[in-house]
């Protein structure tokens, strides 16, 4: 690429972009290729979006696109957005930009600007506050944002207070983009964002989690998630992350349980596979749940008699304050559930090594994790964070263990899908009944049958099934039972 000061950029972009270049022109409007698109050519990247600026209003627009477009929506009209599908790519052109925000408002209050350099302005950061017009090719950048890749630093093109009191999100952004790109962030631009962290509450749950959920999914998330701590905006969208910062007493008896979940998310990510492993990166799933595995420490911390510290039962306590994050942050059911199981079985393979486990523990295992399994390994790994070489080495070797003890019983029994040796239908022509609660009582009786002496036959399954049948108060034998101990407990009371 040429250098800022050339007035034109040499490289091949997609012949779309130029030919709707070539339309807009020839029908006397400007179109520019702006923002994301023209940082990551940049960063020789392939960017996802291809996002257009314009003078043009966007019913002019619309008459630019009709009959070239395969398709177009006009979902963001009143924001100066058209969106339209051409030979297998997804376009936006919006109409230059001059943006106010009411500082009480979520939603922004749009007036269309009359200038490339106007809507260039109001742009949440100088590297994002480049454009290319189009046919020509013309290189606009009146901030510096060629500078600031070159350099590895992220400004605001105008003051960030007035970037932020525009629209607050960018403040979370602004983490993202330190966690994506591995940016460092200007010192204006942070302290900015520590002054102005309790504007974040304005803006709505979903448009946080879709920047968390990116900034989470970044090259460098710890770097993103430290900047939002510091800064005080976790406060407010994750504050069960900033309040891992425990304080470490004067004979240090813990450590830093904030730093160690940093740790565990990084080693999380090392040990993400390629697209076809299993655990494919970048994995959010289990990113969220190393950052969150402990945030049920600061509830549960207990001094103990002698100088010890605990924290017992904060998986679980960690797993309740997952799903109640999550659910204000606007996330699916499945994600959180998967985000806050494992968050829940983080501590299960602990002890492992000591005692080891029957064929049954493990087979509750696998069971329990279902198919969070390959993310549980990772978890569980990564949560080693110890200094002490010979603990390390010990964990790793335990858990290389259990990993292999899986393996073999998966091989003889199909774990992942371990089931009753009988169905609910064979329940209830064996015993004789209908639909109901005591067949689910039978079949969870089965299924702890099964796990704790693994497969038996149709035969064996029966016989068990029977014989816990004529203990129960509703079989004729077990009613029976029932009644002669009230009638003994009748007459011990009449005595």
């Amino acid at each position: 690429m040429a250098s800022p000061e050339s007035p034109s950029v040499g490289f091949t972009l997609e012949p779309v972009v130029l030919e709707l270049g070539r339309r807009f022109v020839d029908a006397g409007f400007e179109l520019s290729l702006v923002g994301g698109p023209v940082r990551d050519l940049f960063l020789g990247r392939r960017s996802p979006d291809l996002d257009f600026t314009t003078n043009a209003t966007p019913d002019e627009t619309l008459g630019v696109i009709k009959g070239w477009a395969d398709a177009h929506w006009e979902i963001g009209r009143a924001f100066g957005t058209i969106g339209l599908r051409k030979d297998g790519f997804q376009l936006e052109v919006t109409t230059y930009r001059a943006e106010a925000y009411d500082p009480e408002s979520r939603k922004p209050v749009v007036a269309f600007g009359r200038s490339l350099v106007g809507d260039l302005e109001r742009r949440d950061f100088s590297m994002n506050a480049m454009a290319l017009r189009l046919p020509s090719l013309e290189l606009v950048d009146p901030f510096g944002g060629v500078q600031d890749l070159h350099a590895g630093v992220l400004r605001t093109p105008g003051t960030p207070e007035d970037s932020f009191s525009d629209d607050p999100l960018r403040m979370m952004r602004a983490a993202r983009f330190a966690s994506q790109l591995k940016v460092d962030v200007d010192p204006e631009v942070r302290e900015a964002m520590a002054a102005m962290a309790g504007r974040i509450s304005i803006v709505s749950a979903e448009r946080v989690r879709d920047e968390l959920v990116k900034l989470v999914n970044g090259a460098s998330p710890r770097v993103g998630v430290d900047l939002l701590v510091e800064t005080g905006i976790a406060d407010i969208v994750l504050p069960e992350v900033s309040a891992l910062r425990l304080e470490v007493d004067e004979h240090h008896r813990h450590k830093d349980v904030y730093q160690h979940s940093l740790t565990v998310l990084d080693q999380a990510v090392a040990l993400e596979t390629g697209p076809d492993g299993p655990v494919p990166g970048p994995d959010f799933v289990l990113r969220f749940a190393a950052l969150l595995h402990d945030i049920g420490k600061p509830a549960t911390r207990r001094f103990e008699p002698g100088g010890a510290v605990s924290f017992r039962h904060h998986d679980v306590v960690g797993a309740k304050l997952t799903k109640k994050r999550m659910r204000e942050l606007r996330f699916d059911n499945d994600t959180i559930k998967a985000v806050a199981r494992l968050v829940e079985l983080h501590m299960r393979f602990y002890g492992y090594g000591d005692a080891g486990w029957t064929d049954s523990a493990v087979r509750r295992y696998v069971t329990d994790a279902g198919p969070l399994l390959d993310r549980l390994h990772r978890l569980t790994r990564s949560d080693v964070t110890t200094r002490n070489q010979r603990k390390a080495d010990r964990l790793s070797f335990a858990y290389d263990d259990l990993e292999n003890r899986i393996a073999e019983l998966a091989a003889q029994e199909e774990l992942a899908a371990i089931r009753p040796d009988l169905d609910g239908q064979q329940i209830m022509e064996i015993l004789g009944i209908k639909p109901g609660p005591v067949v689910g009582r039978a079949y969870r009786f089965l299924l702890d049958e099964r796990m704790e002496s693994g497969p038996a036959s149709e035969g064996e399954a029966r016989a068990k099934l029977l014989e816990w049948w004529a203990a129960q108060p509703e079989s004729a034998e077990g009613a029976g039972s029932a009644r002669l101990a009230e009638d003994e407990a009748g007459e011990k009371g009449n005595e």
